[in-house]
């Protein structure tokens, strides 16, 4: 009689195929979907520069000029991997990001584990390595996977912190509160979540012994302050180099002295909602036209504002610059349409920009059509990305789902996805992959989700087993 493999044995097979599966989708869209232009090349030449030439800048003709616009986090990510695969290969960047993004899938399902038991753990590796909107950024040079990389280790540690308040990982989940900052201004929102987490959480475990109110009080300040510390440079750096405070990078990603076109920002934010608009408008100014038709109809509220729009849009076009006199008009034009509907532009606005950023087909890294709801131009472009914004949404319903069975860390996740949210709140140019970040700890609850109950008891899954 052949033996039956044992459940750990079992187990083990079904992670290895879930990382060899996680690792043949990030490499299909490395061949299929690679993408190396615009944001990638900028965080490229700073390294490069930084690492040939010691400066932190972009270059600009035959020199190289300092800069602020992104922060040192990715940067040296690159650096690190100019020196060991070459100078500017970015497919090995590509490779190197692949094996983090794994990584993140076993944090993710650790972390799960610990909250809801093995299965959930399990099933949640699963879902981690499956996920396109996730894999789909191993194949770009940007600051996703690190972030990711960066979030799912804050919460795995956060957890294993409550459970044994050791400096171990009171280290780990400060390094990642201050990698995600150092990669993307709003990593900050990471520790702004977890640091007052640490002392609502740990004064109520049995582990943190006496007193623990206080005890985790003096443990959330430590690791605060530890999380600063590296920015402490930076801002000197920047003072001594643009003589401003900037403590992080600025929210228009312009040098100081450069135009961030208050105006057309003001302007921007009265009609755009979705990606299409980012696109086309957004991204276009001082770099292209900017087309009337791209324009939305909520542009305009009335024939006279159509042929006001018109004029500036032409006076514009003619030098895709906007100068300041042009800015003042745009600001002008923007007051005009916030005075007659200031709840669209304070509320319904940005509730929809919200609500596309989160529930839009996640195709922006694709090579699919920008308008992809336009099915009698392109039917299967249509069709695959309404299955993709299903699939989306499958994941938000499981992660749900998973958060109504009330799960250990079911409290700070929400506040770190309320709190991002209120961030993005104030955007006037939507994005999809702005609440990707939310997907380590969201894929964590579809795993509660869809492994039904727990092993261990209610009241004992703080202490699920490892």
């Amino acid at each position: 009689m052949i033996p039956m493999p044992s459940t750990a044995s079992r187990n083990r097979w079904l992670i290895l195929l879930a990382l060899a599966a996680g690792a043949a989708l990030r490499l299909w869209f490395i061949h299929a979907y690679p993408e190396v232009q615009g944001d990638p090349l900028v965080y490229g030449d700073i390294a490069k520069n930084w690492m040939l030439h010691g400066v932190y800048g972009m270059t600009s003709g035959t020199h190289v000029d300092p800069t602020l616009i992104r922060l040192p986090g990715y940067p040296l990510f690159l650096m690190l991997c100019f020196r060991l695969f070459g100078m500017e290969h970015y497919h090995a960047v590509m490779y190197f990001q692949v094996v983090i993004d794994l990584a993140t899938c076993l944090l993710i399902a650790a972390l799960t584990r610990r909250i809801w038991g093995r299965r959930a753990g399990l099933i949640a590796l699963w879902l981690a390595a499956l996920c396109p909107f996730t894999a789909n950024f191993a194949a770009v040079p940007l600051t996703e996977t690190l972030e990711l990389f960066s979030i799912a280790l804050a919460f795995y540690a956060f957890d294993c912190f409550l459970r044994s308040p050791l400096w171990t990982w009171a280290l780990l989940m400060t390094l990642a509160w201050s990698y995600a900052a150092l990669l993307r201004p709003d990593g900050a929102l990471l520790a702004v979540a977890l640091c007052p987490a640490l002392v609502f959480y740990g004064s109520r475990h049995p582990a943190v012994g006496i007193k623990p109110t206080r005890s985790m009080m003096r443990w959330a300040l430590l690791c605060g302050v530890l999380a600063v510390l590296p920015f402490i440079p930076w801002t000197i750096r920047n003072a001594r180099t643009f003589h401003v405070f900037e403590p992080l990078a600025p929210r228009y990603a312009v040098d100081p002295g450069e135009s961030t076109k208050p105006g057309f920002q003001r302007w921007t934010k009265t009609i755009c909602v979705d990606f299409a608009c980012t696109w086309d408008i957004y991204w276009n100014a001082d770099s292209d036209a900017i087309k009337l038709t791209d324009l939305p109809t909520r542009a305009f509220d009335s024939l006279q504002q159509y042929d006001e729009t018109r004029d500036l849009i032409a006076a514009y076009n003619r030098t895709t610059t906007i100068t300041p006199q042009l800015d003042a008009r745009f600001a002008a034009l923007a007051d005009k349409r916030i005075s007659a509907h200031p709840f669209r532009y304070y509320v319904e606005l940005p509730l929809a920009r919200l609500a596309d950023m989160w529930l839009r087909p996640r195709t922006e890294m694709l090579w699919i059509e920008l308008r992809w709801w336009q099915y009698s131009r392109h039917h299967t472009e249509t069709e695959f990305a309404l299955g993709y914004a299903a699939l989306n949404l499958a994941y938000l319903i499981a992660a749900l789902v998973g958060f109504l069975k009330r799960p250990s860390l079911s409290g700070v996740i929400l506040a770190f996805v309320l709190l991002r949210c209120a961030l993005l709140l104030t955007l006037e140019a939507p994005e999809p992959r702005y609440t990707l970040e939310c997907f380590p700890p969201l894929i964590a609850l579809a795993g509660v989700a869809l492994s039904g109950r727990p092993r261990a008891p209610i009241s004992d899954r703080r202490s699920a087993m490892h």
